[in-house]
Order: C-alpha cells, then sequence, then structure tokens
C-alpha cells in the first residue's frame, strides 16, 4: 500500500514541477532568462534551445542580454526571437543582442492571468488523474485478495488528503504567480 501512496506523492510532485516550470516562462514585468532559455533557434537547420548557442544574461529588471557565441547565428536567434509570442523585440549591436523587456499593459497582465490558471488547471487534473490512477490499483489490490476492504478504503482515503494537499499548494502557487503578473 505505501509503494501505491508513494507513486502517487513523486508523481503529484512532478506535477507541481511541471506548473513552475510553464510559470517560470510566463512573462511578468521583469527580465528573466528562462523567457528565452528554451526558444527554438534554426542553427543550421537544426532547432536549437538558445541557452545552447549563446550565454544569456540579465544585466538589470528591464533587459535581457544574449551574447552569441557564434557570430553567424546572431541573424536566427533575432529571428527566433521576434517569431516568439513573447512579443519582444531583440536589437542587436553586433556583439550582443539586447531586449527590452517593457512594462505590461493591463490587458496584457490579466491575459497572462487567465493563461496561468489554465496551467493550474491543467495541473489540478494531472493530480486528479494520479489519484484515479493510486484508487484503481487500490480496488485491483482489493480485487486480487492481496488487501482487505478496510485496507483499500484506508489507502482511498489516504490518497484523497495527499491530493487535497497537492491541490492546494497548485492553489498558493498560482496566487502567488498571479500576484507576480498583477505587480506593476
Amino acid at each position: 500500500m505505501q509503494t501505491i501512496l508513494d507513486d502517487a506523492m513523486e508523481r503529484m510532485e512532478k506535477a507541481i514541477e511541471s506548473l513552475e516550470r510553464d510559470f517560470s516562462k510566463l512573462r511578468t514585468g521583469r527580465a528573466s532568462t528562462t523567457l528565452v532559455d528554451e526558444l527554438k533557434v534554426d542553427y543550421y537547420g537544426t532547432p536549437t534551445p538558445m541557452n545552447q548557442l549563446a550565454s544569456i544574461s540579465v544585466p538589470d529588471s528591464r533587459s535581457i542580454a544574449i551574447q552569441p557565441w557564434d557570430r553567424n547565428a546572431f541573424g536566427e536567434i533575432e529571428k527566433a526571437i521576434q517569431k516568439s509570442d513573447l512579443g519582444l523585440n531583440p536589437v542587436n549591436d553586433g556583439k550582443l543582442i539586447r531586449i527590452n523587456i517593457p512594462p505590461l499593459t493591463e490587458e496584457r497582465r490579466k491575459e497572462l492571468a487567465k493563461i496561468a490558471r489554465k496551467y493550474s488547471e491543467d495541473a489540478k487534473i494531472a493530480v486528479r488523474n494520479i489519484r484515479r490512477d493510486a484508487n484503481d490499483a487500490f480496488k485491483k489490490k482489493k480485487n486480487e485478495k492481496e488487501i482487505s476492504e478496510d485496507e483499500m478504503h484506508k489507502g482511498q482515503e489516504d490518497v484523497q488528503k495527499l491530493t487535497d494537499d497537492y491541490v492546494a499548494n497548485i492553489d498558493k502557487v498560482l496566487e502567488n504567480k498571479e500576484k507576480d503578473i498583477m505587480e506593476i
């Protein structure tokens, strides 16, 4: 029984980590390297993550500096940034690509908050699916007469408590992200 609970807890933890990764890619008013880290750049015909082509830094809270290791990559990096849904315009000075992060409009903040709520709902669905899998595993054990009816119900109660904790955790993470997005 403990194995089923441990597995469920580990998978729910991964759902939260995935949510936090998704949130890190959402643009707030501050500059962050995670905005462009995983952006795919067409590098000699191969889609390559930006962080494998250049060093990315945040010189101040309103800008990102990208220094490609290969001079030939400048144009492709600029194109990738412009094509992305970040709504940012890169400035190339020949040595460095700078991206100024403009302050977000109220409308854009609300849009980002809505996207954040969607991500958190997806995470909750994942947690509920994990709960269902664990409950099914308990039922299967009971049907195979490995555990009693009472043990099955106890296991399902434990899984429900775990689910409630993780859903509350997701709500907390969402609340913090919404605060971050709405902050001017």
